[in-house]
Order: structure tokens, then sequence, then C-alpha cells
């Protein structure tokens, strides 16, 4: 055959710079000669073959995961360069004539290359999946100029090739590619090249293995797609849970229409055939009521036994209230109060999101930890998102890339505006400056300003203005125009791993700290990769992070403060003329906010408190006559009520901060707000029976007082045993902010309690004494001449409950009315219950007006990919064997369900691979890895600033697939031999390289689908540690592995996120240990009265099932906030239900209706004074509060349990226990006098 070209003939005077020499051929028509000393004839000489080689070492060392891509893309231009039949195939189109060697010569810089499409096709189908795993993206988007990975074809991959702009290819080669058969414009002799192209799915001829499924689809094992997502769940074509509700309350319906016709039959029936008696009467229930004699047989254990349950209780109160009022000045509870608020002085409040919710002992808290101990924690992100709403974009007109369309934001004015406020935020030198804390991958130990990782659009500049303000006229295709920005701009988005645009500009896209900028990272609000039609800058700069105990965890603080000045000021700095929007985000702006927005609302939590103390001071009053209207008022009570639920909070605060116990800020929230509803129902009860009581013949005010007490105590302390019992028990919770909430709750309860028996007594007794003595309140030295009446002062409410509620409410028809109700009501919360949203969205911790808000908008709106996730493993994975590297990796020869292909099948970006770079790294096809194989560091390492013509530096070439134990000498060299354009290297990280080759823990780095709330994070932590458990049991059966080696998934969400995966278990565990002592108690105090103590428990099941079926009505999310809220749902419910199932019990009236009306009346209007109208000015207060959280979780939720409390305790549950409580004491009854109790004892039944 013969020769169009032969030999080298120099540089090509056309190309100017160039990442490898651009030597060109000569111009020689002769005969094919033999290549050097053998057979082969060729139309190149060794010396073309050497420098084909080094101008194909790049694009191969992209290709070399996939041998027969890399094959034939070299086997194309050895076919071009040293064909035998080279006039066949090659067209020469221009030559130059140049000094070599110092004779003229005519130098080829210009060939035309007529290849069929059948091979041209082949080749690039090789190639185009071919992945590099540390960026994630294709190799063929670096190889296709402005067309990126996406609009690449055979012909404009080829096209790219034959560019010298590209700054490796030595000449123009204009690539033709032909159909079969068509000859349309083929110069006569021109044969196109038609070879066989490999499959990425064949060996080479060279023994090169098959490419791997991560960079070959036809690779890829055929794979059963996941099984469909579970349905919802249906019955009968419907939704399951509605059914099942609706079959409930049918259910429901009839056992209770089925229990009145039984109930109706068994009475009338008993009344037939009875002998009608004198006073016989029937209640309204159809059960007969008549005055009987009572036998010792009729009085059960439990009458005896709630007799003297109630009897001793109320003797030991009696005593003890006579003891206090006696003495009022000598209670000394003061001093237990003084010495445990002292402990306030090294109170520690938890701040720190991960240790308010995570729980040390969690599994995502352990796989943290670990993270952080091999490796630097995760380092601080500081970002910024700028946008330029309203800007109109523009059409340009590119010589190389035609029409594009650019935003409004993509314009050079606000591209030097982003860069003149990044230099501002760079240029920081106060207290601490960016590279002290900054994380800098390639230069960590002693990081320069330009080490910094801050990634921005002006990246692709190395923010210089220069090279944004450069322009430069460029011919192509004959057409001249000029090239500026946008160009450069276009190519970067494209193409960021290039070190040299495709434009005469010739400056390289990649950071100026060494590492590329990817465009998710850079703009945001683009759709299908279209990055000119971005809507958002993207201005990031990462920190190192450092545990809280460190000295530089305190800098990094101050330079974050520091940039959020910068932010705040910089309109300032504009003058007000930027046309830049936009939303920053620090590493702490989430604690600071938080912490912000609790300050900012203390004042409404504090008017809250003095609207609930003005309604006590205020209706705890007698208001007998206007002239002793300032005698009978009780602000003082009042006062010393609301002192006491104060003193029992810091008892409670300062007792747990010497344990060291810390507290939180929803302590001190939710705590005094507990405290305070327990506590006013307590002396609203204690007060309104004193006043209502008449002092007996002969008895003193002491006596008096200490009688009154031996009555109401014992209630008071049913409910306050309940449920500091209940929150003792809510502590078993391993959210560690329910637990302290729970801990500090339950001895604030029992101390309010306490101090309520000692304090709140004495101060009764010395204001009953003022009012005996006619003397004024707050003017103790005036009195009035006007006497206290010696009668019971009822007020308003008991009489109108008395009088039209009690009636109304029992009367027959209405309690049919009500039961009917509150079953439907519970059947429609239980399906609610069941539909309600899990999780909390981060933006509602915020409050409202806040700059995380509109950060929070412009993330989930522009952002396109998720938080970063890292898979990590641990010791004990064996690196030692082809097996164990194969397990891991995704390049050629890998296994095709390795680690880091199940990773590529799951995740938005394919991992970072440590182990995939170090393979190719070590491959002889990439030239990176050279060893001196002369002289005294022969077997060494060379480094790359060697040149190569060092007669100690050769490339070496090592063992087709790295074995650890081989070759782990070279993995540190790896690691921090620097970046270079020969040798590009991305990595993840190893911890511990002087452990090779048994490595601690290593770790992967990918990316999550852009997510938005809790449910999607929780989701997407679900999935994940899914995947990294099947990883886990894949690897472990790798010979050599230890069983427990473990592979896990991070990042710095988990922590926040996990507890929602448990969340409901957790609340069910918790309800129901502070449900079980609200029963236990309630029958022991009651004298094991069981059946009061299950109405008691339902009636409180139903005001939680019901609050729960409410926030799904409301959008209340559940979650920790809200468990914290239904635990204390629980608590102020004790209120709402035991007192009057307590008063009901001991009532002494014949009929359950009767005795429902009484505790309705007595206990129902103390209830509704002290709980209801307690809580709800308070809370009605809270709904101006700035914090979304606390207008959510606070205000409608507490403002729910209130409302559905009170429902329940004064509307249900009377009528509940009309229907079925249980019957009168029979010794209550008899002592109550009016009925005949005969016990055989003559002498005692006439006493």
């Amino acid at each position: 055959g013969y020769c169009a070209f032969y030999e080298e003939c120099g540089r090509n005077p056309t190309v100017g710079g160039s990442l490898i020499p651009p030597i060109v051929p000569c111009l020689n028509y002769s005969q094919a000669r033999h290549l050097g000393e053998g057979k082969t004839y060729a139309c190149c000489s060794l010396q073309q073959l050497s420098s084909l080689e080094r101008s194909l070492t790049l694009s191969k060392a992209v290709l070399v995961r996939c041998p027969s891509c890399a094959e034939n893309f070299a086997h194309l231009h050895c076919v071009t360069t040293c064909s035998p039949n080279q006039t066949q195939t090659v067209n020469v189109t221009k030559v130059m004539n140049v000094t070599h060697l110092g004779r003229p010569r005519d130098a080829v810089v210009a060939y035309q290359a007529y290849i069929s499409n059948t091979f041209a096709e082949g080749a690039f189908q090789s190639c185009k999946n071919v992945r590099i795993p540390a960026t994630g993206g294709f190799a063929i988007a670096t190889m296709c100029g402005r067309y990126g990975s996406k609009l690449c074809t055979a012909q404009r991959w080829y096209d790219f090739q034959g560019d010298t702009s590209n700054g490796l290819a030595p000449l123009d080669i204009d690539f033709r590619l032909l159909k079969e058969n068509d000859t349309t414009g083929v110069p006569e002799g021109i044969i196109p090249y038609n070879g066989r192209a490999l499959g990425c799915n064949e060996v080479t001829t060279s023994g090169g293995e098959a490419c791997s499924c991560q960079d070959c689809l036809d690779s890829c094992p055929p794979v059963p797609p996941p099984p469909a997502p579970p349905g919802p769940f249906r019955l009968l074509g419907a939704d399951g849970f509605l059914v099942i509700s609706i079959i409930l309350l049918c259910l429901l319906v009839l056992a209770f229409v089925l229990y009145l016709s039984v109930s109706c039959y068994l009475a009338s029936r008993k009344d037939r055939k009875e002998t009608t008696g004198k006073g016989k009467s029937k209640d309204e229930n159809c059960n007969e009521v008549r005055q009987r004699i009572i036998t010792p047989s009729e009085v059960s254990c439990t009458d005896k036994s709630s007799f003297a349950a109630q009897a001793f209780m109320s003797q030991q109160f009696q005593h003890w209230g006579t003891l206090m009022a006696s003495y009022p000045l000598t209670v000394s509870m003061a001093i237990v109060v003084a010495v445990f608020s002292a402990g306030l002085k090294s109170i520690e409040l938890t701040t720190d999101p991960v240790e308010l919710w995570s729980s040390p002992n969690s599994r995502a808290r352990q796989e943290k930890d670990f993270h952080d101990k091999h490796f630097t924690p995760f380092f601080r992100t500081n970002q910024l998102i700028l946008t330029a709403p309203g800007r109109k974009g523009h059409i340009y007109d590119s010589l190389l890339f035609g029409k594009q369309n650019f935003s409004g934001l993509l314009s050079k004015d606000l591209i030097l505006e982003l860069l003149d406020l990044q230099r501002k935020i760079q240029d920081l030198n106060k207290t601490a400056t960016l590279k002290d804390v900054c994380y800098a991958p390639l230069n960590p130990s002693n990081p320069s300003l330009t080490d910094c990782a801050v990634n921005s659009l002006p990246q692709y500049f190395q923010n210089s203005l220069d090279n944004i303000n450069a322009k430069v006229n460029m011919t192509e295709l004959g057409v001249t125009k000029e090239v500026d920005w946008r160009d450069h701009l276009i190519y970067c988005l494209n193409s960021p791993l290039s070190f040299k645009d495709i434009t005469d500009l010739g400056m390289s896209c990649m950071a100026d700290y060494g590492a590329p900028v990817f465009p998710f990272l850079a703009v945001g609000g683009y759709k299908d990769d279209e990055y000119t039609n971005s809507e958002a800058f993207i201005l990031t700069f990462s920190l190192n992070n450092y545990v809280r105990d460190n000295p530089k965890f305190k800098v990094a603080l101050q330079w974050e403060t520091e940039f959020l000045k910068i932010t705040d000021r910089y309109d300032s700095f504009t003058c007000g003329f930027s046309t830049l929007s936009f939303s920053p985000c620090l590493q702490r702006s989430l604690e600071d906010e938080i912490n912000r927005t609790t300050a900012e609302d203390i004042p409404i939590f504090m008017i809250s408190y003095a609207v609930i103390f003005v309604y006590i001071a205020v209706a705890l009053g007698e208001y007998s006559s206007c002239k002793r209207l300032l005698v009978d008022s009780k602000f003082l009570v009042g006062l010393g009520g609301i002192l006491v639920v104060g003193c029992s909070v810091l008892a409670s605060m300062g007792f747990y901060s010497w344990i060291g116990i810390p507290s939180s800020l929803v302590i001190l929230q939710v705590v005094p707000f507990l405290v305070l509803a327990v506590g006013a129902d307590n002396i609203f009860i204690f007060v309104l029976e004193h006043q209502r009581d008449v002092r007996r013949s002969g008895e003193t005010r002491e006596e008096q007082i200490g009688r009154v007490l031996g009555q109401v105590a014992p209630s008071m302390l049913l409910c306050s045993l309940s449920e500091s019992v209940c929150f003792f028990l809510g502590a078993l919770s391993t959210m560690p902010a329910v637990k302290s909430f729970a801990l500090y709750a339950a001895l604030a309860v029992l101390m309010d309690f306490v101090l309520q028996m000692t304090a709140f007594v004495a101060l009764l007794s010395l204001d009953a004494r003022r009012q005996d003595n006619n003397r004024c309140e707050l003017l103790c030295c005036v009195t009035v001449s006007k006497d206290r009446p010696n009668e019971p002062n009822e007020g308003f409410l008991l009489p109108f409950m008395r009088k039209y509620y009690a009636p109304v409410l029992l009367h027959r028809y209405t309690r049919i009315t009500v039961m009917l109700v509150f079953i439907f009501m519970l059947c429609a919360s239980l399906f609610l219950m069941l539909n309600v949203k899990v999780g909390l969205d981060q933006e509602l911790a915020m409050p409202q007006g806040s700059y995380m808000l509109d950060y929070f908008h412009y993330l989930y709106k522009y952002f396109e990919v998720g938080v970063p996730v890292y898979f990590v493993t641990k010791k004990g994975y064996n690196f030692n064997t082809v097996e164990g590297m194969n397990g891991v990796c995704s390049s050629v020869g890998c296994d095709q369900f390795s680690m880091t292909q199940k990773i590529r099948s799951y995740m938005a970006i394919p991992a970072n691979s440590w182990v995939d770079d170090f393979i190719d790294w070590l491959n002889p096809g990439s030239k990176c890895c050279r060893l001196y194989t002369l002289g005294p560091n022969a077997g060494n390492f060379c480094p790359r600033r060697k040149r190569r013509n060092n007669r100690y530096a050769f490339l070496t070439l090592l063992d087709k697939r790295v074995i650890m134990h081989k070759n782990d000498r070279f993995i540190g060299v790896l690691f921090y031999n620097a970046v270079n354009v020969i040798c590009l290297v991305l990595w993840g990280d190893v911890s511990n390289l002087s452990a090779c080759p048994v490595i601690p823990a290593t770790r992967f780095m990918a990316y999550h689908t852009p997510l938005t709330n809790s449910q999607e994070f929780t989701a997407a932590l679900l999935k994940a540690r899914e995947l990294a458990d099947e990883i886990t049991e894949g690897m472990r059966k790798i010979p050599g592995t230890s069983p427990d080696f473990e592979v896990f998934p991070y990042t710095i969400t988990y922590v926040f996120y996990e507890q929602y995966l448990t969340i409901v278990q957790e609340g069910l565990f918790n309800i129901s240990l502070c449900l079980l002592p609200t029963f236990v108690v309630c029958c022991l105090l009651l004298g094991l009265d069981l059946r009061s103590g299950l109405l008691n428990l339902l009636t409180i099941i139903m005001i939680v099932v019901d609050t729960v079926g409410v926030m799904t009505l409301w959008g209340i999310d559940y979650n920790a906030v809200a468990l914290i809220n239904l635990v204390t749902a629980v608590g102020i419910s004790v209120e709402f239900v035991s007192h009057m199932t307590r008063s009901f019990a001991l009532s002494t009236k014949n009929t359950r209706v009767e005795r429902a009306k009484e505790a309705t009346a007595n206990m129902g209007s103390a209830v509704f004074a002290g709980v209801a109208m307690t809580n709800l000015p308070g809370i009605l207060v809270l709904a101006f509060a700035k914090a979304q959280l606390i207008q959510i979780f606070f205000f409608r939720l507490n403002l729910v349990i209130t409302l559905l409390g009170m429902a329940h305790g004064l509307v249900f549950l009377p009528v509940l226990l009309s229907y079925f409580g249980m019957i009168t004491n029979c010794i209550f009854s008899h002592r109550a006098a009016g009925t005949r109790f005969f016990s055989g004892d003559r002498e005692a039944d006439q006493r």
C-alpha cells in the first residue's frame, strides 16, 4: 500500500498552547515500509508511534476503565496514522512548509479521514457510558466539547478529537462518517475504513476484560425489577382503615344499644316479680331504687377497702392541714426550695440539635461518632443562594455552540457582583480568617486562601477579573466572531473537568483550589441540563468541622458570624443598587434561629402567665357584696399559687442541675405551663371547697381548713401522684428531649403538690385570718365594718351547673346522644390517627420572617441534587485478594454486584470510589504510576514532577489487578501526590493509611436525589440503610472477611430523621407507660375500685386518640415535639377526669344518674374553673408568638388538648359514669345517713 505522510516534521506552526507537543508528520506519498526491524509494513516510524502514544495518553486514561472502548478509540487513530494502506483512508487537505532539523519540509497540518458509519457508531456506543467514578459523570462529556454527554454523537465525538483547539490533537482531522455504499463526495481511490468495533461487553484482542456494568449497559446482568411499593391497605374496594373504623363504630353503637335494651328488660322483669314496696322508684337506666336495710353480706371487699382508704387519707390530711394552718409562719419548705434552686447556678441548657433529639445510643448517633472518629466531622457548609427576579434574559449566538438562551441571572454584571461579594467574604480578617478554618482538600496542612474549597460560578474563571473580561476573535468554519466569557462558561458548565476550553481563549475550567466545580454546585433552577437557563447562583464555602470543645470550633463560629454580617450589610456596600436577591444559610443558622426565636417569644410566655395569674386572682374571689370587695378578693392567694408553681419548677430545675442532667428550651416553655395547669386546678378545688363550706359550731378556723383539706387532698393526691409517676415512667424514652422533659415535669408536679400541702395551706390560713378580721387585701391596716356572712358562698358556676347544666346533660335522651357522638368521635379519630403525617419540616422550627425560610424556599426550588451521603465501611473487609477488590470496585473486571455498582443503582450521582481511582492510577494504560528501575531509588515511586527523560524514571507495568498487600506502598502516594493534568485523581477517603493493608475504615461519597420534606428525608434514610444492609450481606460472603464487618450510610441529616423511623412505636410505648399509673393509682387510692379505674383510663385514652385525630385535620405533624405535648395531654387529662371519677365514686346518692349530677355540679364546676378556664386564656395568647413551632405545637395542640379534655371530662365522663359507674358504696351511703345498716350486732346497730 501507499502512504500519504511519513516521519515527523516538528511542531505544528498553527497550534499555539497545547497540553502535549503538537508534532505533525511530513507529507510523503510513498510505499509503506517496515516498522523498525520487524516485518510489519506501516506508514509511520517508531518515533511517530511514540508521539501517537503520547497524544492518546490523556484520552485513554479517561477511557481505560473500559478496555474495548479504549482499544476502539486507539484503533482508529492507529489506522489513520500507521495503516500501510493509508491513502485509501486519508486525504491530505492542508500542508505547510516548515523547517525541521535545519531543512525545509512539507508538513501535514490537516487531513480528511473517511470512516464507515458502522465502525464509528460501534466505537461510540462502546464508549458513551464509560464513567469517571470520582465525579459521577460520563467520560464522553470531556471528549465531546460543547455538546457534553447528552448531545454527543459519533460525528461530534470524532469532530472534537480532530480539533486542535482541544489541546490534545496535534493537527486538524476532518472525520467523514459515511453510510454503507454511500460514495457521495468521496475522492477517487478512497475506501472508507470499515473495521470491526468491539462491543463494550467483549474482551479485547490483547486480553482486556469486558467493561463493567457501570460503564457498559450490555455487560449488566438481567436484574429483576424492584418490587412495587405496597399499595394502600384496602378492604372491599375502599380504604381499609376507613372500613375497619366504620365496622368498629357499628359494633360499639350496637353494643351500647344492646346494653340499654338488656338493662331495661332485666329491670322490668325484676320489677314484675317483686312486691312493690313503699318508696320504690326507678332511675333513668330503668334500675329499681328504694330504701332498704343493708346487711353485712351486701358490703363487698371493695366497699370496705375503698372506705378504709378514703377514711385514712382524709384523717391524715385533716391532721396535716390543721397543723399547717395553725403554724403558718413556721412552714420551712422555703428552705428545701432554696437548696434545690441553688443548683440553677450550674444549669446547662442543651441547644445542640443533635444532643437534643438524637439518643447517644441510637444507631445514627453511633454511626456519626464512628465516622467523625475515623474521618473528620462532616464539613461545615456555609451557603448563599442568589437570584435576580425580574431580569430579562437574552439569546447569545455563539460561534461554537450556536444560539443559546441566557437567563437574566447569567449576565456579566451579576457575575462580577457575585465575585465581589465572594471576595469580601474570603477577605474577612477580624477575629478569624477563612484560611484558618477552611476545608482545603489539596493542601490541608498549610492552606492559603486559594486552597480553600469555595464553589461558585466565578471559579470557572479562577475568580479572575481578567479571565471574565477576556475576549478574542476566533474563526470557525470560515466564520470569524468574537468569543468571550459566555463561550467559556457554556463549555465549562458542560465539561467542568477540562483544563482548557475549546475556544481561542484557552482558559481552564478548574477552580483555583485545583478541583472541578460541577454545575449543580454552581447554579440551580435549570431543567434538562440547560445550565444557561439557570435561575440561581450557588456560592458555597466549606469549612472544617470540629467537636464543640475544640478551640477551632469557636473560631469557625466566629467566622460564620462575620460571614452573616457581610450579607446583612451588603446592600450598604452596593449603595442599594444591587439587583441580586439572596438568602444565606450557615452551619450555625438553624441552632441560632431556634435560640433567637425562643428568646424573642419569652415575653409572649410571660404575658400568657400574667393573663393566667389575673384570671386566678379574680376567679378565686367571693364577691358577696361591694363593701367587702377588697376583703373577699383573693389576689394574694392567686399570687401565692403562681409562686408555688414557680418555686416547684425552679426546685425541679435546680435539683437536676445539681446532679448534672441538662435542661433545654423546650423544658423552659412546657414544664411551667403544665405545672400551672395542674397546680391551678388543685388551688381552685381547695379554695372553692373552703368557700362553699360553713364553719361548724365550736370549730376553729384552722380546724375548718384541716377538715376541708381532708376532703379534697385525696383527690389532689390522686391526680398529682398519677401525673408524677406518669412522667417518671415517660423518662424511659430513648429521646433525650422527651426524657429530660419527663424528668423535669415529674419532679415539678411532685414539688407542686408538696408545696400546696404546706406553703399554700399556710397562705390560705393567713388569708382566712385576714378575711375574718375584715381587713382589706394589700391594705391590711384598713378594715371594713360589714362582717363576713356565715353561710357557704357557692358563687355563680356551682348553682348554674347544679340547676341547669347537669340536669340537661344527664337527661335520658341527652345521654344517649352524647354516647353516640363520642363513639363516633372515637372511631373517626382512630381513622384519622392512622393517617397522621410523621415528621417535622425544618422550616417549621424557624420564626416568621427568618432569613432561613427564604433559604429553604430557594433550596427546594433551585437545587438539582440532594444531600451528600457517605457509605462507610468498618474494619474487617478483605482488601488483600482479587475477590476483595472486585467486590468494591466498579471498573473492568469488577464484580457485577459490587458495592459501588449497587450504590450506582440507587443514588442520584454514583459513588466516588477511591478503590477505582487507585486501580485506574496503577493501571499501566494510565501511565500515572512510575517506578525507578535504576539507581539508588530502584523500585520506589517516581513523582510526576520528575521528567521522563530522567535516567532513573521509567514506566513500569504493574499487576493486572491491584492487590492491597502487594501495592499498599503506593496508596499513600495516590492520596498525597498532587493532582495534575496527566493523572487526574478525584478520591474518597481512607482512614489511617499507615494501617494498610488492614484498613480500619473507608468511605464512598454519593448524592441523594433532591429531598424537600421530612417524609422524603426519612424514606431516603430507610432506603440507604436497606442498600447498606444488602451491600454488607454481599461483602461478608467474600472469603477472609470478618463476620461482623459492616457498611452503613452516613450524612449529617440522619441523626435528625432517624427518630421518625421508630417514633410511632416510641410514642405508643411512652404514652402506654404514662397511662399505666393513671389506672393503678386511681384504683389504689379509691380502694381497689377497678371499674372506676378502667372508666378513668378509657376516658383519658379517648382524649389522646381524639387529639391525634384532630392533629391530622389541623395539619399538625406527629414528631418528638408533638409527643412531648401528647405526654403532657395525659397529665392534663388526669386533671379533667380523675377528680370527677373520685367525686362520683364517693357520692352517696341512690342512683348513678344522681351521683353523676352531684359530681358534675360540685367537682365539674371546680375543674372547669381551675383547668379549662386557667389554660384557655394563656393558650390563646400563644397565638401571637413568632415561632411557628410555638404556634403549631403549643397554641394549636394545647388548645386541642384543653378543649377535648374539657369535653370528655365535663360532658362524656358524667354520662359514661351514669351508665357504667360503680353502684353506691354501702358504707358511704350508711354513714351519710338515711339508710339503715344491719350488722347483727344490736349494740353496733344502735350506734
